[in-house]
Parts: C-alpha cells; structure tokens; sequence
C-alpha cells in the first residue's frame, strides 16, 4: 500500500494534536523538522490504547506511527520492521520510510 493510500483508508485514528489524558508518554524523537511522540494507555499490565503525536510536515512519518500505533495496539509493545515496510511495499521511497521508521524506533528506544 501507498502512504496516500493508507491515508485515505484508514483515516490516522491513532494521531492525536497534544498528549492524551491518561496516557504516559513511550518516548519521543526529533530529527529537524519532523518529530514523533509516543503514548500509552495501559489497563492492567495490558496495552489498551496506543496514540501518536507527529509533525505534520511529513505524511510518511505520519502513515508508519498511526500503523504503529495500531500495531502495537493488536500485538503489545513491539514493533515488527519487516512487517512494517511490507505493509507499505508500493511506497517508492524506501529509503525516507526506513528513515522515518528508524525515527519511530528511536522514539520507542527500539535497537535499530
């Protein structure tokens, strides 16, 4: 699938505009002019929610952190790469989505 794609299908429900309340912040990453920020709500010891807060200079960095929130939402606290940049295999770009990846990893202290 294409970021455009993406965009229009699932809508970003995992992006928020400011921290959410109730939620504690993962981790965050700036590089520039783009920037990634992480939060969690968890009930229990299980992940109940999962948002992102993303520049919205860069619709690539916004596309992977709404998947990954919805990633980690299904399946914990984990983020499979491969799984990730499978997802969006029509993207031409593969060197800017790895990068904007490496930036969520960062954000998630995730080894790169």
């Amino acid at each position: 699938m294409k970021v455009s794609e993406y965009i229009e299908r699932m809508g970003l429900k995992n992006l928020v505009e400011q921290a959410p309340s109730g939620y504690e912040e993962l981790g965050s990453c700036q590089r520039g002019c783009h920037s990634v920020t992480f939060y969690v709500k968890m009930d229990k010891d299980k992940v109940s929610d999962v948002k992102a807060k993303v520049s919205k200079r860069c619709k690539k960095l916004m596309a992977l952190a709404d998947c990954v929130a919805w990633l980690m939402k299904e399946r914990g606290l984990r983020v499979d790469e491969e799984e990730v940049m499978n997802f969006f295999k029509e993207e031409k770009e593969v060197d800017k989505m790895k990068e904007r990846l490496n930036m969520i990893k960062e954000a998630l202290a995730l080894p790169s």
